[in-house]
């Protein structure tokens, strides 16, 4: 059998899937109107829409494992490795910084608000921000510590915010509890954050706030071990399947019965949550790289590779275009103006669709649009690294 090449077409393809839903779920045509699977969780549990970040998270720490695995072996270009990990990390982070900052930016250039003010109220973290904080430290671990290392850091993560979350009495409430608002990790977001800058539909907890993203960090571990077993020369491919997969299992399996004390939860990122999804995202990537490295089963794959290549440009393109075309007004027949995003959905959605359908279809139409964009850049073999 033939070892797999640096970059994983299965990889790519996987990520790209993962990629694609998460803008699907990110722009549904109204908040209002959406399918119970492409929603999160009220609290504890988990839907098909909660996997899709750990998803991600999980494929960054694969994709560390294959990427720098030559200078792991190599202490000499740690170094230098470890800076162009933190530049990257901090664009991400930057990136997503952009995005929730530009409202409040257009709002001082074209209403005259403060800018004093738009900086002081913006949210810190984010989805691209927790995912640079997250690859610059996983990248560093990965670096710096051995296999076994980073399998005892891992448990030892997930035991030590287990025991924080369920055991370290919250300040002011006097009892370790998992509830929205008087939980240990929504107590220090306000604390750290202060609630001016913290997730505008909670104001007291932060679904990428502080301490959860310590379990976030294990999530990322989870996925460089998979990457260095992947890497393994010394195994065959369908060995590597076997053990991917029965791992991926023994995950889900430990996940759900941690559930039962811990319960999985997206908003915490419970230590339950990052077996239970790190498991999923084992038997997702094992099924995919059987089909599609082992077996060859590769004509399906350029729709989902081509959003995997260039996945991070493609996620903050989607985030950036709801804002900007919510930015331009049209005038109704009332005299009222309408942003262009509303006007071009209730113009062209729903009076043809009913209200969940229409939400459904507009964001399928988004995924497509994007998708246009992507492949184009595919042929010319265009990608941005970010």
């Amino acid at each position: 059998m033939t070892e797999p090449k640096q970059r994983l077409l299965s990889l790519d393809f996987f990520r790209g899937l993962t990629v694609a839903a998460m803008i699907l779920v990110n722009n549904p045509g109204s908040w209002s109107h959406i399918y119970a699977p492409l929603e999160h969780a009220e609290w504890n549990g988990c839907t098909p829409t909660d996997l899709i970040f750990p998803f991600f998270l999980w494929i960054v720490g694969v994709s560390i494992a294959f990427a720098m695995s030559s200078s792991k072996a190599d202490p000499s270009t740690h170094q230098k490795t470890i800076i162009k990990a933190i530049k990257r990390g901090i664009i991400l982070y930057s990136l997503g910084f952009f995005l929730a900052i530009f409202g409040k930016i257009m709002a001082v250039i074209i209403d005259g608000k403060s800018l004093l003010e738009a900086f002081q109220t913006v949210r810190l973290l984010g989805v691209l921000q927790r995912i640079g904080i997250v690859f610059i430290i996983s990248s560093i671990i990965f670096l710096r510590v051995s296999n076994k290392g980073i399998f005892k850091l891992f448990v030892a993560i997930l035991a030590i915010y287990w025991a924080l979350m369920t055991f370290v009495p919250v300040p002011g409430i006097g009892y370790a509890n998992l509830e929205k608002e008087t939980n240990l990790a929504a107590w220090i977001d306000r604390g750290i954050l202060t609630e001016a800058h913290i997730w505008a539909s909670s104001k007291t907890w932060d679904p990428e706030g502080v301490l959860s993203t310590l379990p976030a960090i294990a999530t990322c571990l989870f996925g460089i071990l998979v990457g260095v077993w992947l890497r393994n020369k010394e195994v065959d491919q369908p060995t590597k399947v076997a053990w991917l997969f029965t791992s991926g299992v023994a995950a889900v399996i430990l996940g759900l019965l941690w559930d039962l004390q811990f319960h999985i939860n997206k908003a915490l990122w419970t230590s339950s949550y990052v077996l239970y999804a790190g498991g999923l995202s084992s038997i997702g990537l094992a099924l995919c790289y059987w089909l599609i490295d082992v077996q060859g089963y590769k004509r399906i794959t350029t729709p989902f590779v081509v959003y995997g290549i260039n996945a991070i440009t493609v996620f903050f393109l989607a985030g950036l275009m709801p804002r900007v075309l919510n930015l331009i007004k049209l005038p109704n027949a009332d005299g009222t103006k309408s942003a262009l995003l509303e006007k071009f959905y209730t113009t062209c959605y729903t009076p043809f669709f009913s209200p969940i359908n229409a939400s459904l279809i507009w964001a399928i139409t988004y995924v497509l649009g994007f998708y246009v964009l992507l492949y184009f850049m595919y042929k010319k073999n265009i990608i941005i690294k970010v």
